[in-house]
């Protein structure tokens, strides 16, 4: 799509955003580029500048600047989201909070912390270092805090830890028209007012832009142990996962690679398994014993159902090098077809349907014939697929359609979602209303009360005529 922005509207937009940050304001053709895209198969699509700001008050200076141009606004973090939530597909402004990257609080007796939306969640452990405390939400990318609570992003440890709707305890937004707010607070808990923090989580830029976040951090646990146990049936290792769950074994990380992916793991982070149905099992504790006996627990329901072979990576590098491979297996996905693309893709069901939909899901990549590995955060039902397809193949592309809307029809048919960490963005817009019903209007009337003129991050998450 073309930007909404005439020439002339475009050249006086660039001249107020210069005079704002001098060149932190950008029109570089390859800074455009960089900016038109995440790690999404959506067609990418060039804002008309790129601006970094330094503090909320610039970011609340340059919504105002856009504002009076009635340019889109798109918020960016460093661009690894797989729904298109920062393509620019009606032009504008990418708003790059990367140089936001400040740790500016760290309460180690209350558990918390208040850190600029352009820090990523690496840098914030690593500032976290030596005092005890831990921010465990991981999804993998090294996302910036911002990206994460814009789209409710969670990752391998969720199951023990949670998600960032759970960890989000306030925030500073900027809104359509250069207003900036402060929601939530310290408190552990709050009963004055609307929840205005779980509001703007997973809102996706749509209503605001975020430039601070008050989270919950969490101690280290004393012992920690992981485990890698494969099976000779995905019903097996599916059906290890939900008894595992329903019987409140305290896993930290339960995750699961289909024999696809397992082989794509191996070639790319140079590992051996077996090219089986695999389990990643994490144990936090508070003692060696209490883990070892959480593990022993895991180890005999997955012996129950076909589960062998349990190899326990008993030092922290094995361990660092265990899950590295596993943050890495989207990269060793694409890497199984040099020179295509992936659309990946995730829903999340109920604990007791995930079988049934993972195997149902399987048998239509099967049939579809397309190179689609399978894994997922199976401990909180959440499963993903890599279609690693030729783009400009159009057999190829209707193929992954119908295997996608397959799968996210058959999630929300089993009481389940159609994106479960990854987001609405442009790829699962068709499905919020069968999703949400009359709550879409809901959310669709919020939307215009704060942003009438539909300039924050427009044409995401749903159609909004303004």
């Amino acid at each position: 799509m073309a930007s909404l922005l005439s020439h002339d509207a475009r050249t006086a937009l660039l001249a107020d955003l210069r005079s704002l940050v001098g060149d932190r304001c950008t029109s570089n053709p390859t800074q455009l580029e960089h900016h038109s895209h995440g790690e999404s198969w959506h067609a990418p699509e060039l804002p008309d500048a790129v601006v970094f700001p330094l503090s909320t008050e610039e970011v609340s200076a340059i919504v105002q600047a856009a504002a009076r141009y009635r340019a889109p606004i798109v918020p960016f973090g460093i661009g690894s989201s797989l729904e298109g939530h920062v393509n620019a597909i009606h032009g504008g402004v990418s708003i790059d909070l990367s140089r936001m990257n400040h740790v500016l609080r760290v309460s180690v007796e209350d558990l918390d912390c208040l850190v600029e939306a352009g820090v990523t969640h690496r840098q914030l452990n690593k500032a976290l270092a030596n005092t005890g405390v831990y921010f465990w939400v991981d999804p993998g990318a090294d996302a910036t805090i911002g990206g994460m609570a814009a789209t409710r992003a969670s990752g391998t440890t969720a199951v023990r830890y949670g998600t960032m709707r759970d960890v989000v305890l306030g925030l500073t937004v900027v809104l359509a028209d250069g207003r900036v707010i402060r929601t939530g607070g310290r408190a552990r808990k709050s009963a004055a007012g609307y929840d205005l923090t779980r509001l703007f989580v997973g809102s996706e830029g749509t209503l605001g832009v975020m430039t601070e976040v008050t989270l919950r951090l969490y101690g280290l646990p004393e012992a920690v142990s992981a485990a890698v146990c494969q099976f000779d049936t995905m019903e097996g290792a599916v059906q290890s996962v939900i008894t595992i769950m329903q019987l409140g074994v305290p896993v930290a990380r339960i995750e699961l690679l289909d024999e696809l992916q397992v082989d794509a793991v191996n070639r790319y982070s140079r590992l051996t398994y077996a090219l089986k149905p695999t389990l990643f099992f994490e144990f936090h504790g508070t003692s060696a014993a209490a883990v070892a006996e959480h593990a022993q627990d895991a180890q005999e329901i997955a012996s129950e159902h076909g589960g062998s072979g349990f190899a326990w990576a008993a030092t922290t590098e094995e361990r660092a090098r265990l899950w590295q491979a596993r943050h890495d297996a989207f990269y060793a996905a694409v890497a199984l077809r040099p020179g295509a693309k992936p659309w990946t893709t995730d829903v999340c069901v109920p604990i007791s349907r995930l079988a049934d939909c993972i195997l149902e899901t399987r048998r239509d990549v099967q049939a579809s014939r397309l190179v689609a590995p399978l894994m997922g955060h199976v401990g909180d039902g959440n499963f993903h697929l890599v279609f690693v397809i030729d783009p400009d193949d159009p057999r190829e592309l209707a193929a992954a359609r119908e295997v996608n809307s397959r799968l996210v029809r058959r999630a929300q048919a089993m009481g389940g979602t159609c994106t479960g960490e990854h987001g609405v963005g442009i790829g699962k817009m068709e499905y919020l209303a069968d999703e949400h019903g009359a709550a879409l209007d809901v959310m669709k009337a919020i939307k215009r009360a704060l942003d009438p003129h539909n300039l924050m991050n427009p044409g995401k998450m749903f159609a909004l005529e303004t």
